[in-house]
């Protein structure tokens, strides 16, 4: 992904950064030329905008006006020309530049043109993108290739400093939206969120592969002792769900594969990586973490692994009839509020807000549980059964 620092590398010709240098890292999606109202409608985030104070549709003033707009709905960078030179930009502009850190370059009116701005960002833009998609055919090709020969893997290691003589495992990134009224919208914050997705990755000490597959990112790095690219991926999707145009839209988990020594056993760590996806928000501690694996289902993996698995799903449909029974035949949710319960540390007044209840109907759910067990919660061994095999048929169903 470019940057304002990208464009402002390119030393383009009456062009000058007056404003907004330490938010030059924003990155660009592509350039938009601020003609027509609502610019929410034209608009993407992460667009580096354009403005001409030409004095019949922008004086100086709606250009003021506008860069503010803008800025809230998402630009990387701001770009004006005032017509003739006539003016210079007002302080006021400059000062909110700088103190929203939004790049903010004048244009000047001869000797520049926003059609070689286009141009030029467009260039390093395409450049970008083939640059990205050549990581991701090589990437694509070790995973899915059906002959992975030596001399595939030396060309491989020697494009991008890999060393096979050391494990590695793949990572998937899943995404998890949530859609508003504007579809159009919501598919172009996805696309910047990919992009800044992407240039996070690019910025890692671990420096790992990653491709674009199909709705979900892929992810190839040298597994170390101290599990440090865990915790970078796990800081990376941290930071960037945490930030203010993602918060609460857009979720992203990285599901890890088992560690390969073998360059031709990745496809199989992507495979396991990609199985555990509809499990994902079962598995322990998945709420709290951004980066879980297959380790982490403990003795649950050998269960799921046996042959004797129509037995263990027997077992636990029978320990769990009497819960299912009233479920079915009341329209009630105590198993799913069993495992609420367990969720939330077994605390009565969290496991409520939990699940939008009043406190009183929580425990009157749960006398109900103890009433149809034939036994307290407070017993740890019983209810940690019942807990294991809620959790079982869960992970079976998906």
């Amino acid at each position: 992904m470019i940057t304002c620092k990208d464009i402002l590398k390119l030393n383009l010709d009456g062009v000058e950064l007056v404003a907004g240098e330490k938010g030059l890292d924003r990155g660009v999606s592509w350039t938009y030329l601020c003609q027509t109202r609502p610019y929410a409608d034209h608009m993407s985030r992460g667009n580096f905008a354009l403005i001409v104070v030409d004095y019949v549709r922008f004086d100086m003033k709606e250009a003021v006006d506008s860069a503010h707009e803008l800025y809230e709905l998402g630009i990387s960078g701001l770009g004006v020309s005032v017509m003739e030179d006539r003016e210079t930009l007002p302080a006021e502009l400059v000062e909110w530049a700088d103190e929203v850190n939004i790049p903010l370059f004048y244009v000047r009116w001869e000797g520049a043109s926003f059609v070689d701005i286009d141009q030029s960002i467009g260039k390093i833009l395409l450049a970008d993108e083939i640059k990205i998609k050549k990581t991701g055919d090589y990437l694509y090709n070790l995973l899915f290739g059906y002959d992975i020969n030596e001399r595939y893997v030396e060309k491989i290691s020697a494009q991008f400093s890999l060393d096979f003589s050391k494990p590695y495992r793949v990572g998937i990134i899943v995404v998890d939206r949530t859609y508003g009224v504007n579809l159009e919208t919501d598919e172009h914050n996805y696309e910047y969120y990919a992009n800044c997705l992407n240039r996070d990755v690019e910025n890692m000490e671990c420096r790992p592969l990653f491709m674009k597959f199909l709705n979900k990112f892929v992810l190839l790095f040298e597994e170390k002792q101290d599990k440090s690219a865990e915790r970078e991926i796990e800081k990376v999707l941290k930071n960037l769900d945490e930030l203010p145009r993602f918060k609460g839209n857009i979720r992203s988990t990285c599901i890890l594969g088992p560690v390969c020594s073998n360059p031709a056993d990745l496809s199989k760590s992507y495979q396991q990586a990609k199985n555990l996806i509809p499990k994902k928000d079962y598995l322990p501690h998945s709420r709290n973490r951004k980066v879980i694996s297959a380790s982490v289902l403990g003795l649950y993996k050998f269960m799921f692994s046996s042959g004797n698995q129509a037995e263990i799903f027997d077992y636990c449909t029978e320990k769990l009839l009497p819960l299912e029974a009233y479920d079915h035949a009341n329209g009630t949710d105590l198993v799913e509020t069993c495992w609420a319960y367990y969720l939330n540390g077994f605390s009565v007044s969290a496991t409520a807000d939990d699940l939008f209840i009043h406190r009183n109907s929580m425990q009157y759910r749960l006398n109900k549980i103890e009433e149809l067990l034939g036994f307290s919660l407070d017993d740890s061994i019983e209810f940690l059964d019942i807990l294991n095999c809620i959790y079982v048929k869960k992970m079976m169903f998906v």
